[in-house]
């Protein structure tokens, strides 16, 4: 990582804090950002960053320009606000005061499950079991519906 010499050490920890935070939103997501298997690339291109600039942000040694939070939280499937709280952009208490937005992409149950605190592998997998027989269910309805 670079030094962080003659930097603010706040804005240095906020951007190792959302560093960590895009990292695993995007693993989650389904980039592969151990190096050369390019998912850096690709996150880059979802993003319109360039791959310097995202290798940088997911070290933690830069925080990406404000108009680039959005497009970030899209390509790794996380809510904005939830990814500006985890990674220590704004507060939570902040983050109540933002207006909702329309997702771009329908929740997975990965994603309901961490919104929801689940973090017990025996719960999160009953859960996801749950969720999945759900949809299922209700895709059987709907072609019963439909036929």
């Amino acid at each position: 990582m670079a030094s962080s010499m003659g930097k603010d050490p706040e804005q240095t920890s906020t951007a190792l804090r959302f560093g960590d935070a895009v990292h695993a939103a995007a693993e989650r997501a389904g980039y592969d950002l151990r190096p050369g298997a390019g998912g850096r690339k690709a996150l880059a291109e979802d993003v319109g960053m360039s791959q310097s600039a995202v290798g940088r942000m997911l070290k933690g040694e830069t925080l990406p320009h404000p108009t680039q939070f959005e497009r970030i939280a899209d390509a790794v499937r996380v809510e904005l606000r939830d990814l500006l709280v985890r990674g220590g952009v704004i507060s939570a208490e902040s983050a109540n005061n933002l207006p909702v937005r329309v997702r771009s992409h329908p929740i997975s149950p990965e994603e309901a499950a961490d919104a929801w605190g689940i973090t017990d592998p025996v719960i999160r997998r009953f859960l996801l079991a749950t969720i999945a027989q759900a949809i299922s269910l209700q895709q059987e309805s709907r072609k019963e519906a439909a036929g």
